[in-house]
């Protein structure tokens, strides 16, 4: 299974990747960050003289795909998740499950702020951030296989297993009432 995870800058993608692989310890996982396949600084074009991380030009996409598919013949399950993780037919067709995480353009710029990962980001660059979200990170095809979750407070680890439809056994033991509710629930 390959779960593509997409979303804004800041959205929660990687906390949920890792909540994801924590709860799924019963099977081989492999969690892929598009952040950890850039491209050669001087090969990214620049706006504004700073360098233009929020376009697919930043990320070995190449790179990160051929992994992607490596580890699905490798692993049980793939999580492959990035600001551009649906910037790419390619990249779709191959998830079996796709889940947006959405957030408010407030709470995007809170969390963006307090993020000095790479330094403290001039205003103007927030909002291209924002902007290029919108160009190249969005999912524009939507299906059974597609969930889509606001990242604005805790996300229920539980619906997202739920969405997954796995084994029940993969359910976390201190929720001993989702397994019944999975027969109960219609699929979101």
């Amino acid at each position: 299974m390959i779960i593509g995870i997409g979303g804004v800058s800041n959205a929660g993608k990687t906390t949920l990747a890792k909540q994801l692989k924590e709860h799924l310890s019963s099977f081989s996982v492999s969690t892929l960050c598009q952040d950890d396949f850039p491209n050669p600084i001087d090969k990214i074009p620049k706006i504004r003289n700073h360098v233009d991380w929020e376009i697919p030009e930043s990320i070995d996409l190449s790179g990160f795909y051929k992994k992607m598919l490596s580890d699905d013949k490798e692993y049980d399950i793939v999580i492959a998740e990035g600001l551009f993780a649906f910037c790419n037919k390619k990249f779709v067709q191959h998830y079996d499950k796709k889940i947006f995480i959405t957030l408010t353009k407030d709470t995007f710029r809170k969390r963006k702020q307090k993020d000095l990962r790479w330094g403290k980001e001039p205003e103007w660059y927030m909002e291209h951030i924002w902007e290029s979200h919108f160009r190249c990170g969005t999912l524009t095809s939507f299906d059974e296989n597609t969930m889509i979750i606001s990242g604005e407070n805790t996300i229920d680890i539980n619906k997202i297993l739920y969405f997954l439809n796995l084994p029940k056994s993969t359910y976390p033991e201190t929720n001993e009432n989702i397994p019944i509710l999975i027969n109960k629930m219609k699929r979101p």
